[in-house]
């Protein structure tokens, strides 16, 4: 598959991730005390809904084309630390590992009935941070070198 085919099917998953990502830490959260409790909950509902089906997909191509897109700089990754380019990317990586690790977390605390209102909120304004990082490090990719 050609490399910008795979970097555009990265870039639209990345800006569904991160647009849902933002959607919900700047806009739902925000809402909150303005809405009906039972509101509220009915939207939380609908979106959660929403979200459970549509991000797995999306995850799936993210990665996988993340993946393919490592690939492609395997050998600036085996000495990551001789390169700005090659640390960013690490960096982009380790970011990347860690949101997908709070997505395992999350899904694993939903099994044992564990996530709750604070606990999701602390994770979703983690994976905010994260993405946040992800998005400037992306940026700097091509832009900062030492």
């Amino acid at each position: 598959m050609p490399y910008y085919l795979v970097l555009t099917i990265h870039l639209l998953c990345a800006f569904v991730f991160i647009g849902t990502v933002f959607f919900e830490v700047l806009v739902l959260h925000p809402i909150q005390s303005k809405v009906p409790r039972r509101a509220m909950l009915e939207v939380e509902r609908a979106v959660g809904h929403r979200v459970r089906r549509l991000m797995p997909g999306v995850l799936l191509l993210l990665y996988g084309a993340g993946i393919a897109l490592a690939w492609h700089y395997r050998a600036l990754l085996a000495r990551p630390l001789d390169s700005a380019f090659g640390t960013l990317l690490l960096i982009k990586i380790v970011l990347a590992t860690s949101v997908f690790g709070h997505f395992l977390l999350a899904m694993r605390m939903r099994r044992l009935g564990r996530l709750n209102g604070p606990t999701s909120r602390r994770l979703h304004l983690s994976v905010f941070a994260h993405v946040v990082a992800i998005v400037m490090v992306a940026k700097a990719l091509f832009h900062v070198t030492w």
